[in-house]
């Protein structure tokens, strides 16, 4: 929209031009009009004044001033119409005669000092236009040489002219050209007015009619006859409103089949989501059916092979020929090696259904890799393999995570090293990285080998369930394919990212990152630093990776380390560290070249052989530890403490343990063969042992006779193990309080958990574990579980599976209550406000969160969320006694646990 219209352009490009220009011209010819007249005038003046003064020269040279006025006045009435004055002056200035009374002959007068001019002078001023013209005489002057004749002024005449006639000459003049500048203006305007009514209403009239077509009515057309563009303007509106009615005729035909055709589709994609209801509902049909499968696949295949590796185990400890014992352990490692695909598409299905849940627990980063490292070692010194272990003293030990989950994800990338390499080094490597929180620790974990490699196109289908980077590999290695597919996935669930690199032939390097918590407290074992910091060790080592790994180790304890032997210092221990393939008759030559010099000799051996360490002793070593040798046990090892060489994990006790715990216990499952199995473990533990067959038989025993500890199978007949606790624990009979146990073959996600909220005090999975059903044991004989605010199982696993650790976090639990009692005291009795009172309850939320009193940190929590709300003391009173009550339960339940 323009700020001006049609027709307000029209009139202007038509009169204001030709306005300006009519202006213009008039205003050029009246100046010049003007300046001719003015020039008229000067010349009739001079025509006057130079005669008048040749005529005065001699009545002026005699002084005849009546002749001089006779001249003057005649000549001035001879010009009155033009002459105004005329006055005349000597050679001194001085005034003779005038022609009329002039009241101011200053202004006729020349200047003072001016001399009287040679020619006629013409000055204008305010009164009118003043000539000046000299009175000349003749003078001549004769020598012998040559005659001059000069003429000399002897006075001047003034005359003043009038310019009225000159001027109503002029005013006429721009009368008419004012006239004649109205004329083009008006003829302009009509014009203007001719060509608005010809063009502009035209126009406002098709702009009316395109507001109309774009309003929607179509059938709006431009009227009237018209010529030239306008005509083809008309016409081409007219058109387009045409063209526009029928493309909408055509659209809405088009919408409206549209229309059909998208209640058409509508009615299919109705349906098609009917069906699609329908297949998720079978998908979530046959995923409960698949969950519930691999629930009942684990229990019936767990259960027999309970039997088999638990019977197995218990033959290995009586008299056996050394066949039955080979035998024997080659039953025990094919039932574990099916127990761990079994464990393989366990955790798969579960990590496909996103159903696998990451613990949050605080445990030592160290001592979760050592594990796993002692776990693997035999397999790798089996294949005189070099493993190694390098953590960088940049990382941080104490962290927050799910310490199983990660012992899985490097036991499947370690045991995969070992596996595919004949000769040569299994390294693990960790370092510190940037964390992006300041509350966590980045690390990044690095499993380096000396294998087969693997090449490009193996690397694509390397992390794809049930493959193998080679076809071959799965008959020459064995395996599901699970593996990596499984260790990626739990990176993933960890948030971390997993990269590989690798080259056929040379090797590869498998390398995860994690971002974990960090915990609030130091959980491994402490060390001896002070005293380590003294010490001087000579270390002699084959293995680069090795070297590197151990000496790191040591220097950041502090200690001095020598790599040649030097006579100048003296050397508190003698490290020597062998690869697999050094003779014992190589390492005892070793012993004795140290041993001359008086040093302690601790030997690093690439071997679990038990023989081996005892011949070592004997030829003068201190200590035999295998490689990748314990930090803790390196380090009283040095300080020349006592320390027990573990022979893995997987070894078991040939030995029964040599006292029985003094209980009475109760063993449940209706299977005969595993309840066989377990009352035989445990009688071997325990001093009273009775089974049964069902629940129902459980719940009748359970009413008359005290047990210790119930171990209760889940599925059973008549009477499951679920209900049968459940009845045993609803009644006052004498186990209303026992510790009852859960054996059960399902090993699917949440099913602890779920034991657990149905009443269950533990849970052993088969097959049983004698280590594991020995701590069960041990944890209920000398601390028993009380029902109330502490639970100690929860507490146990926050600590990391570490009972000590326990009791040290719930100690320091009971100090903060010392600290936070007299706040509470106080803000019950209105002496503290909310902003004093937040800080300390922030901080017992803290201390809660590791100590297993989840219906404490429950209440703590709320009332930190409350206190953050702006709730006051008197609104949250009855929360706050309840905290003192809870508090105070706390107290005396851990009286049993300290």
């Amino acid at each position: 929209m323009t700020k001006y219209g049609l027709r307000a352009r029209i009139l202007a490009y038509t009169i204001i031009p030709t306005l300006l220009i009519g202006i213009f011209l008039a205003g050029y010819f009246s100046v010049s009009r003007y300046q001719q007249l003015e020039e008229a005038l000067i010349r009739q003046g001079i025509n006057v004044i130079e005669p008048m003064a040749l005529a005065s020269e001699l009545a002026l040279t005699s002084r005849n001033r009546e002749a001089l006025n006779r001249l003057l006045s005649n000549i001035h009435r001879n010009n009155s119409p033009l002459v105004k004055s005329i006055a005349l002056f000597d050679e001194q200035g001085r005034l003779l005669v005038t022609s009329n009374y002039h009241r101011d002959f200053n202004r006729m007068r020349l200047p003072d000092g001016a001399a009287i001019p040679r020619a006629t002078q013409v000055a204008s001023g305010e009164d009118g236009i003043i000539l000046r013209t000299p009175v000349l005489t003749d003078n001549i002057q004769t020598d012998s040489s040559w005659e001059e004749v000069s003429a000399i002024p002897i006075g001047y005449i003034a005359m003043q002219l009038t310019n009225d006639s000159a001027m109503l000459v002029h005013y006429k003049d721009s009368f008419f050209a004012g006239l004649i500048v109205l004329l083009g203006v008006s003829l302009s305007a009509l014009f203007g007015v001719r060509l608005i009514r010809g063009v502009s209403q035209p126009i406002s009239d098709m702009v009316r009619a395109v507001y109309m077509i774009r309003e929607g009515r179509l059938d709006t057309r431009v009227n009237g006859e018209f010529t030239g563009e306008m005509e083809m303007l008309k016409n081409g509106i007219n058109a387009m409103a045409k063209s526009l009615s029928e493309y909408h005729e055509e659209m809405q035909q088009n919408i409206d089949q549209a229309t059909s055709d998208l209640r058409e589709t509508l009615e299919q994609i109705e349906i098609q989501n009917i069906e699609l209801d329908m297949a998720k509902k079978r998908a979530q049909e046959a995923a409960r059916v698949k969950t519930e499968f691999l629930a009942n696949m684990s229990h019936e295949l767990r259960t027999p092979l309970n039997g088999v590796i638990g019977f197995a185990r218990q033959l290995q400890k009586t008299r056996l020929t050394s066949n039955q014992l080979d035998y024997l352990k080659t039953i025990e490692k094919s039932a574990q090696n099916l127990l761990g695909i079994i464990n393989d598409i366990l955790d798969f299905s579960k990590l496909e259904a996103g159903k696998l849940k990451m613990e949050q627990i605080p445990f030592s980063l160290r001592d979760t890799l050592q594990e796993v490292m002692t776990l693997l070692a035999p397999s790798a010194h089996d294949k005189s393999l070099e493993l190694s272990l390098r953590v960088d003293a940049a990382v941080q030990d104490g962290l927050i995570g799910d310490p199983l989950r990660l012992q899985q994800v490097l036991t499947n990338l370690v045991g995969n090293a070992v596996k595919f390499t004949e000769q040569g080094n299994v390294d693990v490597r960790v370092d510190a990285r940037p964390a992006n929180q300041p509350d966590k620790a980045a690390l990044r974990i690095h499993v380096q080998d000396t294998g087969i490699g693997i090449s490009d196109s193996q690397r694509r289908q390397l992390f794809q369930a049930f493959n193998q980077a080679d076809s071959s590999i799965s008959r020459r290695y064995g395996g599901t394919g699970l593996g990596l597919v499984i260790t990626q996935k739990l990176v993933h669930q960890m948030a971390g990212e997993m990269e590989l690199h690798s080259e056929l032939g040379t090797g590869s390097v498998f390398s995860f990152t994690l971002e974990l918590n960090r915990a609030s407290l130091p959980l491994a074992e402490p060390l001896p630093l002070g005293e380590l910091s003294h010490k001087t060790v000579l270390y002699l080592e084959e293995d680069n990776y090795s070297r590197r790994a151990t000496t790191a180790l040591l220097q950041e304890w502090g200690v001095r380390v020598l790599h040649e032997p030097s006579d100048s210092v003296t050397i508190d221990c003698a490290l020597l560290g062998f690869g697999p393939n050094a003779l014992p008759s190589q390492i005892e030559q070793a012993i004795r070249q140290q041993t001359a010099h008086n040093h302690k000799v601790v030997v690093l051996l690439s071997s679990t052989d038990p023989t081996l360490a005892d011949g070592l002793v004997d030829a003068g070593a201190e200590l035999c530890l295998s490689k990748p040798v314990h930090y803790q046990k390196l380090a009283q090892a040095l300080m020349g403490q006592d320390t027990v060489e573990d022979e893995g994990l997987l070894q078991i006790t040939l030995m029964p343990p040599a006292q029985k715990q003094s209980l009475r216990v109760l063993a449940v499952d209706d299977n005969p063969a595993n309840l066989k199995l377990i009352s035989a473990m445990l009688n071997e533990q325990v001093s009273q042992v009775e089974s049964c067959s069902n629940g129902q038989e459980a719940l009748n025993l359970a009413t008359v006779n005290r047990y210790d500890i119930i171990f209760m199978d889940i599925q059973m007949p008549l009477l499951d193990g679920i209900q049968a606790t459940q009845e045993i624990r609803a009644g006052n009979g004498p186990n209303a309080s026992t510790p009852i146990v859960a054996v059960t073959a399902h090993a699917i996600q949440g099913e602890r958990d779920r034991l657990m909220h149905q009443g269950m005090d533990d849970y052993l999975a088969k097959p049983i574990d004698e280590t594991i059903l020995a701590n069960i044991i041990k944890r209920y004989a000398h601390q028993p579980k009380i029902k109330g605010q502490i639970d100690w199982s929860l507490a146990i696993r926050q600590a990391g599976n570490k009972p000590t650790l326990a009791k040290e976090m719930l100690d320091l639990l009971l100090q903060s209550f010392d600290e936070f009692g007299p706040l509470l005291n106080a803000a019950l009795s209105g002496n503290l406000d909310e902003q004093q009172l937040y800080p300390p309850l922030h901080k017992l939320h803290g201390g809660t969160a590791y100590c297993g009193v989840p219906q404490l940190q429950s209440l703590v929590a709320e009332l930190e969320k409350a206190l953050l709300a702006k709730q006051t003391i008197e609104e949250l009173e009855p929360e706050l006694l309840e905290l003192e009550e809870r508090i105070a339960q706390v107290r005396e339940e851990a009286k049993a646990y300290l």
